[in-house]
């Protein structure tokens, strides 16, 4: 009965439905990422197009602002000219007349060469007698535009002053509210993406709507920000008149990235659940199983105290009736191994005490035990150093070992080849190499052999390499693994013991 490799079926296959289970969630939240990536970007198409006809719109009105502008400019103009030649004395008089008359709208202020006033018209008539605010007037309209000149007699000039018409005034205050609300628009109103208003050179920020500031605040970052825009999407070209022409930068929603990466959160955050529990089960499992090892083998040991008890009392009775002395001699080193695998079991489950032994010695005498009660077709080489070594052992545990790994071996031969068994010394360390002429264990199972169930016989519980793992590295605190394998040719085990 195989159960490790019943076990690792188990794993590949729950493997694969999870891998399968995962894979159609990715594939079915990605394409409803992309639904929904699609929905926000056609919304932002249709911002991005909204915002292109309103700046037209805006550029329009400003066009027509200006047409305005001109017009304004050019009745103060014709105002000056029906005065020139009001003063030139036309004949024309009721021409003249009529254009003076006709201006309602265009505040204005006719001065001599020296700026004194001589005439005001379209001001405000319950103050165009006041002096003061007509100089007040006066003063504005000289920082607003430049006067037109009148020739009026030899060399003699008038100043005609103008500024904007009430109606002009209140349109462009309409045109101003209309352009700063364009701008906090795009900012506003931007279909819930990052977008932001920059002036033609790209080094100013007009506005800014679902970006950090801190993300822009200095020109650098500015800089690098709306490279990473443009490279989403093309900015949009608005062109508000009197060439000012600005960019408006923006990107695909924060919802719609914060959604491209859930996918991937969402299982991490799956994985990492499913790996803790895995973990806790594991040695919830690992601790069952320790104290199920634990209790068997203390009462293993405990039924084994009275046959044995009886079996060294009949061998001391069989030494007094005269039998051969060979016999009982062997019956007393069988029994002794009897006491020796009681004393191994007795020491599972607590810490066993490790004392300096010679470990020339430990493996003589185990060696040559197993010599006399394995195959006779099996040829023992046991290659030891001519000073002795020494480490802390426990040398019931530690014969196990041994035992388990020549039994092993002896078995991968079938009973007929070379078992081969050297102790080394380095400077870090003790190596203990068993190298057996067997079938071999292929390279991807160099760990697994030491799993728990994992065995290559018909009637084998896959114990052995594991009993003799947790030995080695949790109670002699060294290692033990698969050094190198052949198939057909061989296998080396080896074993590191601390330096002493």
């Amino acid at each position: 009965m195989n159960i490790y490799a019943k076990k690792q079926r188990w794993k590949i296959v729950l493997t694969i439905i999870a891998f399968l289970i995962v894979g159609v969630s990715l594939w079915y939240t990605n394409n409803l990422v992309k639904s929904i990536g699609s929905e926000e970007r056609q919304k932002a198409k249709l911002w991005a197009e909204a915002v292109q006809k309103k700046a037209k719109l805006v550029k329009f009105t400003n066009d027509l602002f200006e047409k305005i502008k001109i017009e304004e400019r050019k009745k103060a103009e014709l105002y000056a000219e029906a005065t020139r030649e009001l003063n030139n004395d036309v004949q024309n008089i009721n021409f003249v007349l009529k254009v003076l008359q006709e201006n309602t709208t265009v505040p204005v202020i006719l001065t001599n060469d020296k700026d004194e006033i001589l005439i005001s018209r379209n001001l405000d008539s319950l103050k165009e007698k006041d002096p003061v605010y007509l100089n007040e007037q006066l003063s504005l309209m000289k920082k607003l535009y430049a006067p037109v000149e009148v020739e009026v007699y030899k060399g003699m000039k008038q100043r005609l002053y103008h500024k904007d018409s009430k109606v002009f005034t209140t349109i462009k205050m309409v045109f101003d509210s209309l352009i700063n609300s364009f701008i906090s628009e795009v900012a506003i109103n931007s279909a819930g993406v990052p977008v932001i208003f920059t002036n033609y050179e790209q080094n100013k920020i007009i506005d800014i709507g679902k970006i950090d500031s801190s993300e822009v605040n200095t020109q650098d970052k500015l800089k690098l920000k709306l490279q990473a825009l443009a490279a989403q999407n093309q900015p949009i070209t608005v062109d508000l008149g009197n060439n000012q022409i600005n960019y408006i930068f923006y990107a695909q929603s924060n919802l719609l990235t914060q959604l491209k990466w859930y996918p991937y959160f969402q299982f991490g955050a799956i994985g990492l659940f499913l790996v803790i529990a895995y973990i806790l089960f594991s040695t919830a499992r690992k601790a069952e199983q320790d104290q199920v090892w634990v209790g068997m083998s203390k009462e293993t040991a405990h039924q084994l105290g009275t046959p044995l008890s009886s079996l060294l009392a009949w061998n001391e009775h069989l030494k007094s009736t005269g039998v051969d002395e060979s016999i009982t001699n062997e019956m007393h080193q069988d029994i002794q191994r009897l006491i020796t695998i009681t004393e191994r079991f007795s020491k599972i489950g607590s810490q066993p005490t490790l004392q300096l032994e010679n470990v020339n010695e430990v493996l003589s005498t185990s060696i040559n035990y197993l010599k006399h009660r394995t195959s006779r077709n099996t040829q023992y080489e046991l290659q030891l150093p001519q000073e002795n070594l020494f480490a802390h052992l426990s040398v019931p545990l530690f014969d196990w070992v041994i035992e388990n790994l020549c039994k092993n071996a002896v078995d991968a031969m079938d009973g007929k080849g070379k078992l081969t068994i050297k102790l080394i010394d380095i400077p870090e360390a003790l190596y203990i190499d068993i190298t057996d002429t067997g079938k071999g264990i292929p390279k991807y199972k160099f760990k697994t052999v030491f799993e728990p169930g994992f065995t290559t016989k018909q009637r084998g519980w896959g114990l052995g390499l594991s009993l003799c793992k947790r030995i080695i590295e949790t109670y002699h605190q060294g290692k033990i693994y698969v050094l190198e394998s052949s198939q057909n040719i061989g296998t080396t085990f080896r074993i590191e013991l601390k330096r002493n």
